[in-house]
């Protein structure tokens, strides 16, 4: 056990190769933990619920609006927290019978959202907070039904549930009105509602709602074997099917003390910055595409999907999907296959710089992409922007910098950073961040070390918990994993899957006011945030 002086906490530390704590806190030290974490500069990574009960008969309806007591012991409630020292995930047991924890969202405001999910699906309540609208629950089952909970039957169907009349916060005015985008698109992305309030093309407020195709893949994880669980997480988003994958992994691997070959680590970092540069440009063709300049998406388009063919060679998915496994990695590359990999990154980087100086010096480009959607570093800061936004904005926070685990501790991965907060550094933030990865990936080819590319894990005989962290393309993913004590039939009882899209959403909704309503969708995808991953 230790102590974290930002934290007058007993903490022991995960086998993980990110540094990584677990404590637990009384009631009344649960503010003050994360009181603690912010005046030292922490950030709130994540929130959730674990109800750590056997089955038992449904509880009874409440009545009113009270929510149902719970087992005895059975709830509670986790949060994780990036202090400079590493991740500190704090639990706070609630006692029997109860259902409320004090609020943290005057804290974090990052932590509203993730408060009002775990009252959707886990029955508790921040008291004292002030929105408890319901997130995830779009009526698809009733107030009194919590998905999460043990005593809940795996699969239940509510035919008489009625979609609710979200509560969307009005802006009244001369001149003010409101216009609703989605929650079905023009296209094939996920559904996503936003209601503009707007004076003529002027954004005064935007107000998300989201979740609107809960999947149940929190549930669905309690139902999988811990050892093919892998697989679902890299579903989880899949853009960042290797970054889940691996935080997945790393939790498992920490829960059963298991060391991976130095081989597949770096094998994981080449997948990860080859899913990193897909990303950046889909994107970098998109933002092109979003400001009437389709020769960008043309070009970026052309690139990503020749990017997307080798990694299917090589990896055997376009996403690399189920490239990473429990123990190491599911496949090795050869050598053939490594040249390639380094020649297509020359080619890459070679026309890529060549779109860098079409993008700077298109005037029009230029003037839709500066001073639009600006974050400022402070807001970023108070509002816990992170991730790829966040270092757009000041925030200068990347896991593979801050706390590299291998083989990112022989990479010395440069960190880009830029303080206007805008489209333009978002867009500048992106090219850096494919240079780099390029580079990354010819370190990586170049010191692959020999070896194995898996090894052999056993699960623990008792309960065990293990924790993953992991960079990916968009920000911080964070997995946190308790397994159950029956050695006979070794189980998950809780997953929570973290996306970095939890924090960066609601930044958005700032970072629109004042723009005109055409300019909105090209903000949107200056982030590029994951509705798949906040939807679980």
């Amino acid at each position: 056990m230790i102590k974290i002086p930002s934290l007058n906490v007993d903490l022991q530390r995960l086998v993980t190769p990110v540094p990584i704590w677990r404590g637990s806190v009384a009631a009344d030290d649960w503010q003050a933990a994360a009181l603690a974490v912010r005046e030292s500069g922490g950030r709130l990574i994540s929130l959730w619920a674990s109800d750590r009960a056997c089955a038992t008969p449904a509880l009874p309806a409440p009545e009113g609006d009270a929510l149902p007591p719970a087992e005895t012991g059975a709830l509670t409630v986790c949060a994780a927290y990036a202090v400079l020292e590493g991740l500190v995930w704090l639990e706070l047991p609630l006692a029997a019978g109860q259902t409320t924890y004090p609020d943290l969202s005057t804290i974090f405001p990052s932590g509203v959202r993730m408060q009002r999910a775990a009252s959707d699906l886990s029955g508790i309540l921040a008291e004292g907070g002030h929105d408890h609208r319901p997130w995830l629950n779009h009526g698809a089952w009733p107030a009194d039904h919590f998905p999460l909970r043990h005593d809940v039957a795996a699969q239940q169907a509510f035919p008489d549930a009625q979609v609710t009349d979200y509560p969307f916060v009005r802006v009244e005015g001369d001149g003010v009105h409101e216009i609703a985008v989605g929650p079905v698109h023009a296209g094939i992305i996920e559904p996503g509602h936003f209601r503009l309030s707007v004076v003529g093309e002027k954004v005064l407020r935007l107000e998300e709602r989201l979740g609107y195709s809960h999947k149940g893949i929190e549930k669905r994880f309690t139902q999988l074997p811990p050892l093919q669980a892998h697989r679902l997480a890299g579903r989880v988003s899949g853009d960042s099917t290797v970054a889940f994958a691996w935080a997945y992994c790393m939790a498992l691997e920490s829960a059963a003390a298991c060391d991976i070959p130095e081989r597949a680590s770096w094998l994981r970092a080449l997948m990860l910055e080859r899913e990193r540069v897909a990303n950046h440009l889909g994107d970098l063709g998109a933002l092109g595409n979003d400001t009437a300049f389709a020769f960008g998406l043309a070009q970026f388009s052309r690139l990503r999907e020749d990017w997307l063919r080798l990694s299917k060679e090589a990896f055997g998915h376009r996403l690399m999907m189920d490239g990473v496994t429990p123990g190491g990695v599911a496949c090795d590359v050869d050598r053939a296959r490594m040249d390639r990999l380094l020649q297509q990154s020359d080619v890459v980087e070679r026309e890529v710089q060549a779109l860098r100086t079409v993008y700077e010096e298109h005037a029009g480009l230029q003037d839709r992409f500066i001073n639009t959607g600006q974050v400022s570093p402070e807001l970023a800061a108070r509002l816990g922007l992170t991730g790829l936004a966040g270092r757009a904005s000041g925030q200068a926070a990347d896991l593979r910098c801050d706390h590299p685990w291998p083989p990112y501790d022989s990479l010395q991965v440069k960190m880009a950073t830029h303080r206007n907060g805008d489209v333009a550094a978002r867009v500048t933030l992106r090219f850096e961040e494919v240079f780099e990865s390029l580079r990354l990936i010819r370190t990586i080819v170049a010191g692959l070390p020999a070896g194995l590319t898996r090894s052999e894990l056993s699960l623990p005989a008792d309960a065990a918990v293990g924790a993953g962290w992991v960079e990916g393309w968009r920000g911080e993913i964070f997995v946190a994993l308790e397994l159950d004590g029956e050695a006979s039939q070794h189980r998950i009882l809780r997953c929570h899957c973290h996306d970095p899209s939890w924090q960066n959403w609601p930044v958005i909704e700032h970072a629109v006011i004042g723009n005109i309503v055409p300019d909105f969708p090209l903000i949107n995808k200056s982030f590029n945030l994951s509705y798949s991953g906040h939807d679980l």
